[in-house]
C-alpha cells in the first residue's frame, strides 16, 4: 500500500509538472499566452525549471571546444534563456497589470533567484574570457553593424557588471546585486500597496466643482465599498486629476494633495529607508566597478554619455523656461486673485483648479467639453487609424487569443498586403491589481531564429483611463488620448522591428531614445487632419466642432513652462539621488535641495516625490529620467520635419518607418536619427513648439 502510495504521488507531481502551460510550446492562436491556462502557483516552478534550463545553456556554451566565434559565443548566448524569458514575459507584465498577493510573493522568491541567475553569466570567467576574445577579434568576422553592435552590448555589459572584478570584488558585486534586487522589488510593491490604502469619502455637499463623470464615478467607487450616499475618490491618477482641477474646495484640495504627496513615508509601506539603500547600493556597485558615482557608471551606454551630458541638457532648458515659468504663475496668480476677490497665493494643490480656469477663459476651453467627443472606442479607431494611415497597418480584433482580463482586448496587426505584424493587447482601466501610470511591454519580442523565422512581436498597452459608468461610456480627457497616443507610438515600435536579434529589436535601444516614437505620435493630438478622422460627439455623432479644436491648439502651449520644469525637477532629482558620493542623511533636506533651483512652489512639510518615485527606484529609469526631455527635443525635432513635407506624407513617414521604428537598437541612435532628418535635433523646434521662441529664431544645439 505504501509502495502504491508513494507511486501514485509521483504519478501525480509528473501531470502536475505536465500541466504547467509553460513546460511547452503555447498552443494557441500565433502562439500567444495562454493565460486562461495559467494559475499564479505555476510562475515559481516555472521559473525554477527555466532558470535550470539556462545553466545549462550557459553550461554549452563554456564547454564547447571550438574557437570562440560570433555564432558560437555571442548568437548563442543571445539564444540562451528562451524558456525562462517565456515566463517571465507572462509574469512580469501581469504584476504590473493584473497583479495578487500570490504572484507578489513569487517576485520577492524570484528576485533573489533571478539576480543570482544572472549575476552568475557576468561573473562566469570562462564565459567572460570567450566573450573577450570574440571581441578582440572582431575585426576578422565581418559582423553586420547590427552583429557589431550586439557583440559590443555583450561586452559592456559583462564589463560593466563586474565580469573584470576579481576575489573578494566580486563576492561584494554579487552581494550588493543580490540585495538591490530585493530592494527595488520592495520599493515597487510597497507604492502599488499604500496607493490603495489612500482615499478620501466625502458627502454630496462636497462635490462643489465636480463635473457629472466624477461624481458617478466616485458614487460607484464608494457603493462597491458598500458606502452608499457616499462619494470615494481613490488615488488613481484619473481621479485625483480631476479632483484637483475641479473641486472648488481649496480645504479638500489640500487634503487630497497632502494624501497623494505624502505616500510611502510611514507606516508598513515606508520606502524613505529602502530608496536611501537603494542608492546608496548602486553607488557602491558604481564605485566597484570604477566609477565615482551611479550616473557615470550607468550613462555610458546612451546618448548622453556622462552626467555632464543630462546637465548640460537640463540646465540649458532651465534657464531658457524659468522666466516664462514666472511669467506664468504671476499672470495665474493675478487672475486668482480677481477670480476670489482677494490677494490669493498660489499653492501646489491650487495649481490645477486656477490654472484649468484660466486656460478655459483664455481659451473659451474645458478638457470636459472635449470629453464626449472622444468616446474611447472611437479614439481606438482613430488612434489605431493613424498608423493606417502613416504606415499602412491594420488592426482587426481576434476574440480566439485569450487574455488575463476581462477589460483586455487582442489585436491582430497586419501590413498594408495582410501579412501578419504581431499582436497588440489593450488594458484601459484601473483597478485594484494594476499600478497606476501608462506604460508598453512585449509578451514576446521580435526576433529571427537560426531558420530564418521571422518571430512576430506580441505588445501590450496598459493604461488607467477613466472607467465608464452605468449610464455613460469611457469618455477620455485630451490628456487621456496623449497618454494613448504615447504608448501607442512605443507599441509601434515593438511591432514594426526588423532586427534579427532580440536584444536590439523593437524598444531594446538607449534610454534616452526610447521615448522617441512615443513622444512623437503625441504632436497628432492637436493637428484639425487627425481629429477630424474619428473625434465625433457620442451621443450625437457631430464631428468636434472647428471652434474646439482651434482652442486645442491655442491652449497647448498653455502652461509649457511650468510642464517643462516640473519635468526637470524629476530629472535634476534623479540625477541628484544617482550622483550623490556618500549615503544621503535626510532624504527630505536632500530633496528639497536637489531640486532647488527649478522648484516651482516652496516645500511643504510631509511632502516627498522621491518616496514614491517608482521610474528612478523601482522602473528601470535609474538615473536616465532626463531622457523623456532628451526624447523631447528629438521629437519636436522630427515632427518639425514632418510638418515641413505634410504630416501624413508618405515619403517622410518612410523614412521615419525605415529608419527609427524598423531599426530598434541596432545601430547607434544618432546615427539612425541622422539617417532620417538628415541632419542631428536642436532644442530650436521644441521651444518653438511651446511658445518659448518665436517661430523664426534659432537657438543653440542641445547637443552634439
Amino acid at each position: 500500500m505504501r509502495l502504491f502510495l508513494s507511486t501514485l504521488l509521483i504519478m501525480l507531481a509528473i501531470m502536475a509538472k505536465a500541466e504547467n502551460p509553460f513546460f511547452k510550446p503555447f498552443d494557441t492562436v500565433h502562439g500567444t499566452a495562454p493565460f486562461e491556462s495559467i494559475s499564479d502557483s505555476q510562475y515559481e516552478e516555472a521559473i525554477d525549471r527555466g532558470l535550470e534550463i539556462a545553466r545549462q545553456e550557459i553550461d554549452a556554451i563554456v564547454k564547447n571546444r571550438a574557437m570562440p566565434d560570433f555564432e558560437n559565443t555571442i548568437v548563442a548566448l543571445e539564444r540562451v534563456g528562451e524558456d525562462l524569458n517565456r515566463v517571465l514575459n507572462v509574469f512580469y507584465p501581469l504584476l504590473s497589470a493584473n497583479s495578487s498577493d500570490a504572484m507578489m510573493e513569487t517576485a520577492m522568491k524570484a528576485s533573489q533567484k533571478l539576480s543570482d541567475y544572472s549575476i552568475s553569466i557576468v561573473l562566469n570567467e570562462l564565459l567572460w574570457q570567450r566573450v573577450k576574445q570574440v571581441y578582440d577579434m572582431r575585426d576578422k568576422f565581418n559582423l553586420t553593424p547590427e552583429q557589431m553592435t550586439v557583440l559590443q552590448r555583450t561586452y559592456d555589459s559583462f564589463a560593466q557588471q563586474g565580469a573584470t572584478l576579481e576575489g573578494k570584488d566580486r563576492e561584494e558585486y554579487r552581494r550588493l546585486s543580490a540585495e538591490l534586487s530585493e530592494l527595488t522589488t520592495k520599493f515597487g510593491q510597497n507604492v502599488l500597496k499604500d496607493m490603495g490604502s489612500y482615499e478620501l469619502v466625502l458627502e454630496e455637499s462636497d462635490l462643489e466643482g465636480l463635473p457629472r463623470s466624477a461624481v458617478d464615478a466616485a458614487a460607484e467607487a464608494a457603493a462597491e465599498k458598500g458606502l452608499e450616499g457616499k462619494y470615494r475618490f481613490t488615488m488613481d491618477q484619473p481621479v485625483y486629476m480631476a479632483f484637483m482641477k475641479y473641486s472648488s474646495r481649496p480645504d479638500l484640495r489640500e487634503k487630497m494633495w497632502r494624501l497623494y504627496s505624502g505616500r510611502n513615508q510611514s507606516g508598513e509601506y515606508n520606502n524613505v529607508e529602502i530608496m536611501k539603500r537603494i542608492a546608496e547600493v548602486r553607488r557602491q556597485i558604481a564605485v566597484l566597478l570604477g566609477s565615482p558615482d551611479y550616473a557615470s557608471h550607468s550613462l555610458k551606454r546612451t546618448m548622453a554619455k556622462t552626467p555632464e551630458g543630462v546637465y548640460n541638457l537640463l540646465n540649458s532648458l532651465r534657464d531658457a523656461y524659468t522666466d516664462p515659468m514666472r511669467a506664468e504663475l504671476a499672470e495665474l496668480q493675478q487672475f486668482a486673485s480677481e477670480l476670489e476677490g482677494k490677494p490669493v497665493t498660489i499653492n501646489p494643490w491650487d495649481y490645477s483648479y486656477y490654472s484649468n480656469k484660466l486656460k478655459a477663459q483664455k481659451y473659451s476651453f474645458d478638457e470636459e467639453a472635449l470629453r464626449p467627443y472622444f468616446e474611447l472606442n472611437n479614439t481606438i479607431n482613430g488612434v489605431f487609424g493613424l498608423a493606417t494611415r502613416l504606415y499602412g497597418l491594420n488592426f482587426t480584433e481576434n476574440p480566439d487569443i485569450q487574455v488575463y482580463h476581462p477589460d483586455v482586448k487582442a489585436f491582430d496587426v497586419t501590413d498594408a498586403d495582410g501579412n501578419f505584424i504581431g499582436v497588440i493587447y489593450t488594458d484601459f482601466f484601473p483597478r485594484a491589481s494594476k499600478r497606476p501610470g501608462a506604460w508598453m511591454t512585449n509578451f514576446s519580442e521580435q526576433y529571427v531564429d537560426e531558420e530564418g523565422v521571422d518571430h512576430r512581436p506580441q505588445v501590450t498597452i496598459v493604461m488607467n483611463f477613466t472607467k465608464p459608468t452605468a449610464d455613460t461610456p469611457s469618455l477620455l480627457t485630451p490628456y487621456e488620448v496623449e497618454t494613448f497616443l504615447h504608448e501607442f507610438g512605443h507599441a509601434l515600435h515593438g511591432l514594426l522591428s526588423k532586427c534579427h536579434y532580440s536584444s536590439v529589436s523593437g524598444t531594446g535601444v538607449y534610454r534616452d531614445f526610447v521615448e522617441l516614437p512615443s513622444q512623437f505620435n503625441e504632436n497628432y493630438l492637436t493637428e484639425k487632419e487627425f481629429l477630424d478622422g474619428f473625434a465625433r460627439h457620442y451621443q450625437t455623432g457631430e464631428a468636434i466642432p472647428q471652434q474646439l479644436i482651434d482652442a486645442l491648439v491655442a491652449s497647448s502651449r498653455y502652461g509649457a513652462a511650468y510642464a517643462c520644469m516640473r519635468q526637470l525637477m524629476f530629472g535634476f532629482l534623479d540625477m541628484a539621488w544617482h550622483t550623490a558620493k556618500e549615503p544621503v542623511d535626510n532624504a527630505a533636506d536632500f530633496e528639497n535641495a536637489a531640486v532647488e533651483s527649478v522648484q516651482i512652489f516652496e516645500p511643504q512639510p510631509g511632502a516627498m516625490v522621491s518616496p514614491q518615485f517608482s521610474h528612478i527606484f523601482s522602473g528601470g529609469y535609474a538615473a536616465g529620467y532626463y531622457s523623456y526631455k532628451w526624447a523631447e527635443v528629438l521629437d519636436a525635432d522630427a515632427f518639425d520635419y514632418f510638418k515641413q513635407n505634410g504630416i501624413f506624407d508618405k515619403a517622410t513617414a518612410d523614412k521615419f518607418r525605415t529608419n527609427i521604428l524598423e531599426r530598434g537598437g541596432s545601430e547607434d541612435p544618432g546615427e539612425l536619427y541622422r539617417r532620417f532628418r538628415g541632419q542631428d535635433a536642436t532644442i530650436d523646434a521644441l521651444m518653438r513648439r511651446d511658445g518659448i521662441i518665436p517661430q523664426t529664431d534659432v537657438k543653440t544645439p542641445a547637443k552634439d
